[in-house]
């Protein structure tokens, strides 16, 4: 992952769709916290793209951690999307990238632990695997354990609590090479992850693809199906707190 992050045409074209949402969404207005972050390829095309925002990293693993402060410049956590280390709406922008549907996460704790570090009107960003027949080796590889329609993902947010949600799925154009890839020509169990170094043609033409869906995209144009769901939601109203008191922390992170 920390390889390919940075020049492939996959974790590239994430990357825009989220930059774009971000863009629509207005300037920076606080803490924009990275929910598993991973080596930090996000956090490092963010600080590039807007370098007014302060941001920082969340990742579970303490080597990928590090790698994602070096990588970026933010700083980085070591913790668990299951149970945030920061304090109550503390942060104004919650970016979370293909992490709900990890086999180590809980999704409806890590959607409460998003609400309550949310500020009151913070906005949520979310990226998710689409459709669960698509399942594959690449999924096992990866540890997905979940895959949603966008039906599915946004009655996930709204029994988490969160309002005003908004869907739509991309890598649509490519949705069937990504078929024909996932299950006919990769389909037996044992196959390795789609994350590797493709040739340079190949890449560049995917690329351009993507671009191509983005630019469709600002025009309005919306896909009914694709590889992937991009959603966005603002937290609701505060629940009652649980009994079982958490140590709150300021939205400042230390680099393990």
């Amino acid at each position: 992952m920390d390889a390919a992050e940075d020049g492939m045409w996959w974790y590239r074209s994430l990357h825009g769709q989220v930059l774009d949402t971000l863009a629509a969404v207005g300037p920076p207005r606080g803490w924009l916290l990275d929910a598993g972050c991973g080596t930090g390829g996000f956090l490092a095309r963010l600080t590039a793209a807007r370098p007014g925002q302060p941001a920082l990293g969340l990742e579970y693993f303490p080597a990928a951690a590090a790698r994602a402060a070096a990588k970026s410049g933010a700083p980085v956590a070591t913790g668990s999307v299951n149970a945030l280390p920061f304090a109550d709406a503390s942060i104004a922008t919650l970016v979370s990238l293909d992490v709900l549907c990890h086999a180590a996460v809980d999704p409806a704790r890590a959607l409460a632990e998003f609400r309550r570090v949310l500020a009151p009107g913070g906005r949520l960003v979310l990226n998710l695997p689409a459709f669960a027949w698509l399942h594959s080796a690449h999924d096992l590889r990866v540890h997905n354990a979940r895959r949603y329609t966008a039906a599915e993902a946004r009655a996930m947010l709204e029994a988490a609590g969160f309002t005003a949600i908004r869907s739509h799925y991309w890598n649509a154009l490519l949705l069937p090479l990504m078929v024909l890839q996932r299950k006919v020509l990769a389909r037996a169990p044992n196959h390795g992850s789609d994350v590797a170094p493709f040739p340079p043609w190949l890449d560049r033409m995917l690329l351009a693809v993507t671009g191509l869906e983005r630019r469709l995209q600002r025009l309005g144009l919306r896909f009914p199906a694709g590889g992937s769901i991009l959603l966005t939601a603002t937290p609701g109203p505060a629940m009652p707190k649980a009994s079982a008191a958490r140590p709150a922390r300021e939205p400042a992170a230390t680099t393990p």
